[in-house]
């Protein structure tokens, strides 16, 4: 993983995959990056190129639907023909509880959390293979490892991407293709404001009581920055992680309480 790559960045137009796109552009990977909003990815692209020195593409593509995803890639193999990294993110399902969801519901979280990831990886291997190696990221969720109350499709849904990443891991290993999750915890985003925003309507208590409760669980007393993730992230695409795959690392302060 020497030298300029080739870096793909799904939902990159804010949070956390904005603040990853910009480490790795700020590392020296030309980019890719997509979103579902036109204007707010062009936007990006602009803001990512006045602080790094990289070539930068934004193509809008809602990562729900497999054409989509298709020409995201197919960006990055006709100007460069080839693919070093993919940053596999999505927005995450509506918050609930089990009976609240039909089967619809199941299955846009399915398209968009995991079949997502399925189909970009499904394009990419070939291109990894044939350079000799590889990093795919899946940026998940703490709830991989200890589930969130109100959130059962993405508890779900995340939980197959791990186990689909450590199978991954394990069949791509022979081609340098290392293949890692990061799962963000309390990460200050649109996404978790959102987030609380739903609880303290539920619980009738004001927003800034539920971060409160949140923070009391951290160890480290916060929320975490975009930028202290997106620092994880790029750490796994550069070559001091060479012997790093089939991990779930956890970005959260210390909350999640399993081993």
């Amino acid at each position: 993983m020497d030298g300029r790559k080739v870096a793909i960045v799904t939902a990159a137009s804010k949070g956390l995959g904005r603040a990853v796109a910009l480490e790795l552009a700020q590392a020296g990977n030309d980019l890719v990056i997509a979103s579902r909003d036109a204007q707010r990815i062009e936007e990006t692209a602009r803001w990512i190129r006045e602080r790094s020195d990289v070539e930068v593409i934004p193509v809008q593509a809602d990562v729900a639907s497999a054409g989509d995803i298709e020409e995201v890639v197919r960006a990055a193999a006709d100007r460069w023909g080839r693919v070093d990294i993919l940053i596999n993110n999505a927005g995450g399902p509506p918050a609930g509880a089990f009976e609240q969801f039909d089967d619809k519901a199941w299955y846009a979280a399915v398209d968009l959390n995991l079949m997502s990831v399925v189909r970009a990886t499904r394009l990419v291997i070939p291109y990894m293979r044939l350079q000799g190696g590889g990093r795919i990221i899946n940026l998940t969720s703490t709830s991989v490892k200890q589930p969130i109350p109100n959130l059962v499709l993405s508890n779900t849904v995340r939980a197959a991407v791990a186990g689909l990443t450590k199978t991954l891991s394990i069949e791509l290993a022979p081609y340098n293709i290392l293949v890692n999750n990061v799962a963000p915890g309390r990460i200050e985003t649109d996404r978790v404001r959102e987030l609380d925003r739903i609880t303290a309507e539920k619980t009738g208590e004001p927003v800034d009581e539920v971060r409160r409760r949140w923070e009391d669980q951290i160890p480290l007393g916060r929320y975490g920055t975009p930028e202290e993730f997106a620092k994880v992230v790029a750490f796994l695409c550069s070559p001091a992680a060479s012997y790093l795959t089939g991990l779930t690392i956890s970005v959260d302060g210390g909350l999640t309480k399993s081993l």
